[in-house]
């Protein structure tokens, strides 16, 4: 590329492209690219750029692996006012979630039976494309989309190989609160 440019230095004829004109001066002087009015110097920091945007393009041709998983996990967590259903591998890395508050569900709709299964389809079709087929469900919270929830998951075609309620119970640990008069 060097060589080129000396080359490219040595002429002293104009030469011109359709939209623009190259203007070649003496030895050593570097080449002055005018295009509707503005000037642009070209120097070997220019090829520089150049080399280096060939360089992210072959790096974007480069396909990204993605993981195929068949066994998995699905977390649901279903509390008084909201439902959130998350998809993860074995090992606990999140595959997909979805919340009712995300589907644009608010206020007290957030935590019916209707919304944990419109949450539960959006959470399968995201987590569709790693081929997650076994599930075992791991429910928390006493909210009312608990079942609603496992029998959406079961109707999405997942093999449910566990249910495990994992809501945290107290061993008569931190004193309750008032109870409210109503």
């Amino acid at each position: 590329m060097i060589e080129e440019s000396i080359k490219k230095e040595e002429k002293t004829k104009k030469e011109t492209d359709k939209n623009s004109e190259v203007v070649v001066a003496e030895k050593n002087v570097p080449e002055v690219k005018i295009d509707a009015g503005k000037k642009e110097s070209v120097s070997s920091a220019d090829t520089a750029e150049g080399e280096a945007e060939e360089k992210k393009s072959a790096a974007k041709k480069k396909k990204k692996i993605r993981r195929q998983i068949l066994k998995g996990q699905a977390h649901v967590k279903c509390s008084y006012n909201n439902t959130i259903v998350a998809f993860s591998d074995l090992s606990g890395k999140i595959l997909a979630w979805c919340s009712a508050g995300s589907l644009g569900f608010k206020g007290a709709k957030k935590a019916t039976p209707y919304a944990a299964t419109q949450i539960v389809n959006t959470a399968a079709e995201k987590v569709a494309k790693y081929g997650l087929r076994e599930v075992d469900v791991y429910v928390k919270g006493v909210g009312s989309g608990r079942e609603a929830s496992i029998r959406a998951i079961a109707n999405n075609d997942f093999e449910i190989t566990l249910i495990k309620d994992i809501t945290p119970i107290p061993h008569n640990g931190c004193r309750p609160r008032k109870p409210r008069r109503v």
